[in-house]
Parts: structure tokens; sequence; C-alpha cells
């Protein structure tokens, strides 16, 4: 289900998040602690941000059709110059790269495709934005377009990437996720194995567990960074839908 994105909208968020982030750590004290993360300072945060481009980008670039490994953090650098060197690298990238190029991408229910990669750097900066900005009390809203966008990428991509993993998933029943200021709803069935199978919710549509609220709320909810009082139902499936522990 997807919500009318593309590659070129994906990468201007990018930049537009990535610029955020680099200004805030740029006038912050790396040692800080993170608010949003436990035992992470904000070094230990430019350093996954620069890793996690290089690993993304690296698909984009090489068109891998099959997973690399994590690449090597650089000793000779900076954890700010190796962030500025895969900022560098991504602005290049991302718009020379077509989001229709075949490349292996990390979720069972994506397709191999480059948009994904796209879609996931740009939500990833906007997420490591809102931890830096958070740590600083220098939020800044997250537009309910943006938020209902990777309040589907979530539900369609990275909940079944979570549950492909060694431990079975016994999840079984429907979530409904509705955000109450976007068109957007999404009807979330799980069967235990399976890949979630997820479509538009019907108007009035009701499952085993339901979410609702803005859509910035839900969006960073899900990511476990926001809790929220209108989570009802089925606490296992609560709990399979929020993907941000540990991340």
């Amino acid at each position: 289900m997807q919500t009318g994105w593309t590659a070129q909208r994906w990468t201007e968020v990018f930049a537009e998040q990535a610029d955020m982030f680099r200004k805030a750590v740029g006038d912050a004290d790396l040692a800080t602690d993170v608010s949003t993360r436990v035992g992470w300072t904000l070094q230990d945060l430019v350093v996954h941000v620069a890793r996690f481009l290089e690993t993304a980008t690296g698909y984009l670039r090489t068109g891998s059709r099959v997973q690399l490994g994590p690449p090597p953090v650089p000793g000779s650098l900076t954890p700010l110059e190796y962030l500025d060197l895969q900022l560098t690298a991504a602005n290049e990238i991302l718009p020379a790269v077509p989001g229709n190029r075949p490349v292996w991408t990390f979720s069972p229910a994506a397709p191999d495709l480059a948009w994904v990669w796209h879609r996931r750097i740009a939500h990833e900066m906007t997420l490591r934005r809102f931890d830096v900005q958070a740590t600083l009390r220098q939020l800044v809203p997250t537009s309910a377009d943006l938020a209902a966008d990777g309040i589907d990428e979530v539900l369609t991509t990275i909940v079944a990437a979570k549950l492909d993993s060694d431990v079975p998933n016994t999840a079984s029943g429907v979530a409904v996720v509705r955000p109450a200021d976007v068109p957007e709803s999404w009807h979330v069935a799980f069967s235990p194995g399976e890949v979630p199978e997820v479509r538009a919710a019907a108007p009035g549509e009701e499952g085993d567990a339901s979410v609702s609220g803005e859509a910035e709320l839900l969006y960073y909810w899900l990511w476990n960074r926001m809790t929220i009082n209108t989570a009802s139902g089925d606490p296992q499936l609560l709990q399979v839908l929020q993907v941000g522990k540990g991340h």
C-alpha cells in the first residue's frame, strides 16, 4: 500500500532532514546522552547515521543483488568527518539512481527495487533528526504527509523485516492503524510464520488491536519514540507494530 511518493520526493526529504541533523549535531556536545536511545551518546548517533548511509547507499551505488556486509568504521576520520563524507555521497547517489533499478532490499515484503532504499534512507534520516532535536530540546514538527508515508513504510516493510528472523512469528489477528489527520488508514493481518498482509482499512473497520491519533504521533509511536493512550486491544499485536526497540 504505497502512498504515491517517488524516489525524487524521498531524496528531497533526505536532503532536508540531513541538513537539520547536521546543523544540530554540529552545534552540540557529542558526549551528550541521547534522550530517546538509552546508552547512546550523540557521537554514537553520528557514527550510526554515517555507517547506515554508507551501507544503504552501497546498494544504490553498486546495484548489488545480494546482501552486503557492514562497512568498517574508519579510524582515520573524526565522527563528524565520517558523517560529512557519507552525507556528501548520499546527496550525489540518491538523485542519480532511478527508483526502478533492481537491487537487494532488506524486507520479505518489499520488492527488490531501489526506491525501497530511497524511502528507507529518507525515513532513517527523519528518525535520527528527531532523536538529536529531542535530545537538544529543539524539536520541529514532522508534516502529517511525511508521517503518513513513514507509517506506511513501517507497516508494509519494516514490520515484516522485524518478523523475518530466527524467532518464529506467533502473532495472529488484525491490527488497524487509523490516523486522524490524513486520509490513509491500514488493516494489518498477522498469521503465524507468514508475511503480514496489509491493505487499506475500511471506514469503521475494527481489529483485534487498534491505534489512532495524529499521524506524527503514530509515526513516532511505531518507532518507540513517543507514548500514546489511544492504543487498545491485543498487546502482542501492539508490540509487534512497534519496531523501534533498540533502533
